[in-house]
C-alpha cells in the first residue's frame, strides 16, 4: 500500500472582541463571568497550532462514506413547522472553503475599541487547495477510523424494548446467531441435493431454515454460489405452493441468510404477502413487516395494507402487538393519519402499563413518522418519565426528548429532572445522543448550564465520530442559548476542526455548514475559510437546490460578516441576492411582525410623545436578524429629531414648525386625542408630556414655548451630534425559556446595532406587557423614562 506525506493546517478562525456591554452581560450570565473574562484577555481566542506533517497509507480512490440522513431531514422538517414567527431561524448548514491570507494578529483588551474588531487565530493558505486536500485526505482515513469506533459510538439497538416481555417473539424477528449452528459440510450437501430434484414446498422450507444455521462466513459466501440461487429460483417457481407458515419460514432464513433487498427471491415473497395479507392474522402481519424491517426492504404497498387491517382489527390488537406496529410505523417513516385518533387513545389506556422502554419505542416511532400528538397526551407521557427517570435507559430516555422537541412541549418538571440525571451519563452516551439531548435545549430554549457544562467536557474527546449534522447541531444549540463553556478554547476548535474533515459532506447536505457557521456566529467566530466557501456562488447555488428554505441564514450569514469582520477579504453574496433576501424578510415583516399589538402600541404612543409619526420609524434596521425595531433619533441636548419622511413635499413642510406646549395639549397627551381633531392638529401636538408628568429625569425632550425643531436629516447619514436608539420591544421568543436570558440571535443583533452606532433601548416583555392593561398616562410615562433617560446621551 502507498504512503503519503500529507501537511495538515487548522482553519483560520475571525473572533469578534467584547463590546461595551461586557460588564452587563457577565452580570446577566451569573457563572459564566469568568470565562467571558477569560476570552478578552490577549491571545484568548487564538486557535490552532503549527501546520504539522502526518504519515497515511492510502486507501482506494473510490471509497466513500454513506449514511442515511432521512430521519433527521424528516424530524427536522416536521418540527420546523412549529417555530415562532420572527424568532424562527432554519438550521440550515454548509461547506467551508478557503480565505485570503491574513497575518494573526493579538490585541490587549485595554485597546480594543481602537483596532479591528476581529482576531485573526491562523494565518490563510496561500492556495484554494486547502480543503480540497482535506476531503481527499479524510475520505482515505475514514476506514482506519470506522475499524477503531468506540463503545459510546456504537448504534444503539432500537428493539431493546422488545426484551421486556415474551410476547414479542412471535411478533419479531430475531436476527441473531442461531443456537445450533450446522457444519459446513451438511450444508454443501443439501445445495448440492437441490440440482438433482425438484424438491416439495416443505423440503425447500426445510433447505432455507438448515442454510440459516451455517456459520457466519459459510452463509455470506452463499450469495456468490449459483447452486444457492437455483434453490431460490425453484422457490420463487413455486411461490403460490407455500403454506403462510413456510413462507415465513423462508422469509425469516432471508434475514440470517442477509439476502439483498433487491433479490428476486424477496420480490416474489413482497408479492405474495400482499395477496394473502387479508387472510392471515395481526401477529403474523407484524412478523412479517419486522423481516422486512431487518430486511431493510421499503413494502410500502405491504405496510399500507397492514395499517389498514390494524385499523379494521384496532379493538384486538394487545399491548406488545400496539407497541411493536409503532416501531413499525417508525421504521417506515409513514404515519397513517386514519390512525391517529386511536394511537392517542391507546397510549392512554395503556400509559401505566408500558415499560420505561415501551415508552421510548413508543415516542421514537411517532417521531421518525413525523406522527402529530396532542399536548395533552405528550404531557402524561411526560408526567410519567419525570417520575421514573432514574429507571429508564439513556437511549428511550432521548427518544422521549425527541418527541418532547418535536411537539414544543414545556414540560418543567421533566426538564429539572432531566438536568439532574443526564449530566452524569453523557460521558458513556454516544455522541448522537449527546447530540439529540443538546438539541433539546436548544429547540425548546432551556438553559441548564450544568447539562451544557458536561456536553463541552464530553465532547472533544468524541468529536471525531461527529457526522457534519452532528457538529453542526452542537454549535447551534451553543450558539441558540448563547453559552461558551469553561472549556471554550478546546471545544470550539474541536468542532470546526471536525467541520474541515467532514467538508466532503456539505456539498450534498449544505444546510449543515450553513447551520454550524450561524451557531458560530451568534457567539462571535468566524472561521473564515469555511465561510469564503459558504459564500460562493457555486455553494450559493447548491443552497438553491435544497428542501430547506436557506435564503434567510446566507442572508444572516453575509451580513453578519459584513459588520462584524470588516477585514473579511473572501467571497461575499452578491447585492442583488441581498435586495431578494431583505423584501423577502421585509414582506414577512409586514404581514406578522410589524402589526403586533405590543409593537403597534409602543409606537403609536412615541408617534404622541415625541411629535408625530416622522420621529419615529418602526422598521428593521438590520433586516437579517428579522426582528423590528423603533428608531428614534435625538439631539445630544435631548430633542427628538424629525427623520420618518415617507413624502418629500410633507418633509418640506414641516422644516422650522414651531410647537406649543400648552394645558391642552399636555391633557391630550395623557387622556388621548380629541376626537374631532384634523390631521394639521396632531402634527402640531407637542412631543412628550413634562417632567412632572413623567416623574423622572427630561433632557429637553419638550421644546419650550415658541421653539422649533430642527431641519430633517440627510437620509442615511449621521447628523452631527446626533444619538440613534434602537428600541427593542422584545417577546418571551427572544429569550430563554422562564429566564432573561437573550437568545444567540438577538445578542447577535445587539451586538451589531452598537458596532453601527446604535444605542440599544431595551423594552423587554416581563415590563411592557403588564404595561398593556394600564392607563395611557403610565405607558407614556415609562417611554419618556426609556427614551430620554440621562445615560442614553452619554452613550452615543
Amino acid at each position: 500500500m502507498a504512503t503519503v506525506l500529507m501537511c495538515r493546517r487548522l482553519p483560520r478562525l475571525s473572533r469578534v472582541t467584547a463590546l461595551s456591554t461586557t460588564a452587563k452581560r457577565k452580570a446577566e450570565r451569573g457563572s459564566s463571568k469568568s470565562k467571558k473574562e477569560k476570552r478578552d484577555k490577549p491571545g484568548a481566542a487564538k486557535a490552532g497550532t503549527e501546520p504539522g506533517a502526518t504519515i497515511q497509507l492510502l486507501k482506494p480512490q473510490d471509497y466513500r462514506v454513506l449514511y442515511n440522513p432521512a430521519a433527521y431531514a424528516k424530524g427536522r422538517a416536521g418540527s420546523q413547522q412549529h417555530l415562532d414567527r420572527d424568532s424562527s431561524q432554519a438550521l440550515g448548514d454548509t461547506f467551508t472553503g478557503p480565505g485570503t491570507p491574513q497575518a494573526p494578529q493579538a490585541f490587549p483588551t485595554a485597546s480594543s475599541q481602537a483596532l479591528s474588531p476581529v482576531r485573526n487565530a491562523l494565518p490563510k493558505p496561500r492556495s484554494g487547495t486547502l480543503l480540497e486536500q482535506t476531503i481527499l485526505a479524510t475520505l482515505y482515513k475514514e476506514e482506519a477510523e470506522k475499524e477503531n469506533q468506540e463503545l459510546h459510538n456504537s448504534k444503539e439497538d432500537p428493539r431493546m424494548f422488545q426484551k421486556g416481555r415474551p410476547e414479542y417473539r412471535s411478533l419479531s424477528c430475531d436476527s441473531a446467531e442461531p443456537a445450533q449452528s450446522l457444519p459446513a459440510e451438511e450444508g454443501d450437501s443439501i445445495l448440492q441435493s437441490v440440482a438433482g430434484c425438484e424438491g416439495s414446498p416443505g423440503t425447500l422450507t426445510d433447505h432455507f431454515l438448515k442454510l440459516s444455521r451455517l456459520p457466519a462466513e459459510r452463509r455470506a459466501a452463499l450469495a456468490s454460489d449459483p447452486r444457492f440461487s437455483a434453490l431460490c429460483h425453484r422457490a420463487v417457481t413455486a411461490i403460490r405452493l407455500f403454506n403462510t407458515s413456510d413462507l415465513i419460514q423462508i422469509l425469516k432464513a432471508s434475514v440470517s441468510l442477509a439476502v439483498p433487498a433487491s433479490h428476486p427471491l424477496l420480490n416474489a415473497c413482497e408479492a405474495e404477502f400482499c395477496r394473502r395479507a387479508w387472510d392471515m392474522g395481526l401477529e403474523q402481519l407484524l412478523l412479517v413487516a419486522d423481516c422486512w424491517r431487518c430486511l431493510d426492504r421499503s413494502v410500502p404497498s405491504y405496510l399500507g395494507i397492514l395499517f389498514s387491517y390494524a385499523n379494521l382489527h384496532w379493538r384486538d390488537l394487545t399491548l406488545p402487538q400496539f407497541v411493536q406496529l409503532l416501531y413499525i410505523i417508525g421504521e417506515g417513516r409513514r404515519s397513517p393519519v386514519d390512525l391517529a385518533q386511536k394511537v392517542e387513545s391507546t397510549i392512554l389506556k395503556h400509559l401505566d402499563a408500558f415499560t420505561l422502554e415501551e415508552l421510548g419505542a413508543i415516542c421514537l416511532g411517532l417521531f421518525k413518522s413525523l406522527s402529530g400528538i396532542s399536548d395533552h397526551v405528550m404531557r402524561r407521557i411526560a408526567d410519567r418519565v419525570a417520575l421514573q427517570m432514574e429507571d429508564m435507559s439513556t437511549y428511550a430516555l432521548v427518544n422521549v426528548l425527541k418527541m418532547l422537541r418535536y411537539t414544543r412541549m414545556d414540560h418543567l418538571p421533566l426538564m429539572r429532572k432531566l438536568g439532574k440525571v443526564i449530566p452524569a451519563r453523557i460521558p458513556a452516551t454516544n455522541i448522537q445522543g449527546i447530540m439529540h439531548i443538546t438539541l433539546t435545549y436548544s429547540s425548546l430554549h432551556f438553559f441548564d448550564e450544568d447539562v451544557l457544562a458536561a456536553v463541552a467536557t464530553s465532547l472533544p474527546s468524541k468529536v471525531s465520530y461527529c457526522r457534519s449534522k452532528d457538529a453542526a447541531k452542537f454549535l447551534w444549540s451553543f450558539g441558540c442559548l448563547d453559552y461558551e463553556p469553561p472549556n471554550e478554547a478546546e471545544f470550539y476548535s474541536s468542532l470546526i476542526k471536525q467541520l474541515h474533515v467532514k467538508a466532503h459532506e456539505f456539498s450534498k447536505f449544505p444546510e449543515h455548514l450553513l447551520t454550524a457557521l450561524l451557531g458560530l456566529a451568534f457567539v462571535r467566530r468566524f472561521p473564515e475559510e469555511l465561510i469564503d466557501f459558504a459564500l460562493r456562488e457555486e455553494f450559493v447555488q447548491k443552497t438553491r437546490g435544497s428542501k430547506y428554505e436557506l435564503n434567510k441564514d446566507l442572508f444572516t450569514l453575509g451580513k453578519s460578516v459584513e459588520i462584524e469582520c470588516p477585514t473579511y477579504q473572501g467571497s461575499r453574496l452578491p447585492p442583488r441576492l441581498y435586495q431578494e433576501f431583505t423584501e423577502m424578510v421585509s414582506s414577512f415583516a409586514e404581514r406578522e411582525i410589524y402589526v403586533r399589538p405590543e409593537i403597534l402600541e409602543a409606537t403609536s404612543l412615541l408617534e404622541s410623545m415625541l411629535g408625530g409619526p416622522e420621529y419615529v420609524k418602526n422598521h428593521m434596521i438590520l433586516p437579517h436578524t428579522r426582528s423590528s425595531d423603533l428608531e428614534v433619533r435625538l439631539a445630544t441636548d435631548g430633542r427628538p429629531i424629525p427623520f420618518n419622511f415617507k413624502d418629500p413635499v410633507a418633509a418640506k413642510k414641516l422644516k422650522g414648525m414651531g410647537v406649543s406646549l400648552t394645558d391642552d395639549l399636555m391633557s391630550q397627551l395623557i387622556q388621548g386625542r380629541a376626537h374631532n381633531q384634523s390631521p394639521t392638529e396632531v402634527g402640531n401636538e407637542a412631543r412628550i408630556p413634562g417632567q412632572e408628568a413623567a416623574g423622572t429625569p427630561c433632557l429637553g425632550g419638550a421644546l419650550p414655548a415658541g421653539a422649533t425643531s430642527q431641519a430633517e436629516p440627510t437620509a442615511g447619514r449621521w447628523q452631527p451630534r446626533e444619538v440613534r436608539l434602537a428600541l427593542q420591544v422584545s417577546n418571551r421568543n427572544h429569550f430563554c425559556y422562564g429566564s432573561k436570558r437573550l437568545l444567540g440571535l438577538h445578542c447577535l443583533k445587539r451586538r451589531q446595532l452598537r458596532l453601527l452606532g446604535y444605542v440599544v433601548v431595551e423594552i423587554p416583555f416581563w415590563e411592557w406587557f403588564p404595561l398593556l392593561k394600564r392607563t395611557r398616562s403610565e405607558k407614556l410615562s415609562y417611554l419618556h423614562y426609556k427614551v430620554f433617560c440621562p445615560a442614553l446621551l452619554t452613550k452615543a
